[in-house]
């Protein structure tokens, strides 16, 4: 029944394709020229113009605090909790100063038509049961931001699925501290409302916070160290915030 009252949506989702086709020929031969700032320039332009139509086309209200915080060019690595699926579609409305992609899970290379857009804006692919293809995975997403790409990447691991986050998992932060680029701690609630909450993709609030950046370079061991607690609380408190503002949970 669910997939039948999901129908109209998967329909929005294919008609929004056309938001990013124009792009792929730019992005492929910027690609193949390696000029990676054509490249980041189209993969910009394909997400700035896909990620808000999704937000309008689906009804939902985008809020985000503290977008002074995010700088005016990359390389950096954005980290925040993720809730659901939505989580792509509300960074791309709300983010829109330079290009960025994602470091995901392998799976959702296997998405219908999607699926080979992740790889073509420079996400990067984690099989999160296998420790040698993750190593491999994060030295691969070193690699993308020693040459000026951005990305994002959800610590937690999974989707949460609701207001209460899971656990960081140690070892991500490499992504930013190796390479010596600012961290972005982000903070977002709302998300899993959207599709999660009820399994039919519907209209929702999604809140955004974007924290002050935490620069890298000339990080002591100690400080390096308690770097993933640290972004870890920011992150954390600034959902807590959000969620008590939309009265999803109690102080």
């Amino acid at each position: 029944m669910k997939i039948l009252s999901n129908l109209p949506a998967f329909a929005k989702l294919v008609y929004c394709l056309k938001y990013f086709n124009p792009y792929k020929k730019k992005i492929e031969a910027a690609k193949a020229a390696g000029d990676y700032e054509e490249e980041r320039k189209n993969i910009l332009a394909a997400t700035s113009s896909w990620g808000p139509m999704i937000m309008d086309m689906f009804g939902c209200d985008l809020v985000v605090e503290g977008l002074e915080n995010l700088p005016e060019e990359g390389p950096v690595v954005i980290v925040g909790n993720h809730q659901g699926y939505a989580d792509i579609a509300a960074y791309f409305a709300a983010f829109r100063k330079f290009q960025f992609a994602f470091v995901a899970k392998k799976e959702l290379a296997k998405i219908p038509l999607y699926g080979k857009w992740m790889p073509r804006i420079r996400s990067v692919f984690i099989e999160r049961d296998d420790p040698r293809a993750s190593l491999e995975a994060i030295k691969a997403g070193i690699d993308l931001i020693e040459k000026g790409f951005s990305l994002v990447i959800y610590p937690e691991g999974t989707r949460s699925k609701g207001p209460v986050p899971g656990p960081f998992m140690k070892g991500s932060l490499k992504l930013a501290t190796k390479p010596g680029v600012p961290i972005v701690p982000v903070s977002m609630h709302g998300t899993y409302k959207m599709y999660e909450q009820t399994g039919v993709i519907r209209p929702a609030t999604i809140r955004i916070i974007v924290h002050e950046p935490i620069e890298t370079k000339g990080l002591s061991r100690q400080e390096e160290r308690e770097l993933n607690d640290r972004v870890e609380k920011i992150v954390k408190d600034g959902i807590r915030e959000l969620a008590i503002q939309e009265g999803d949970i109690t102080e």
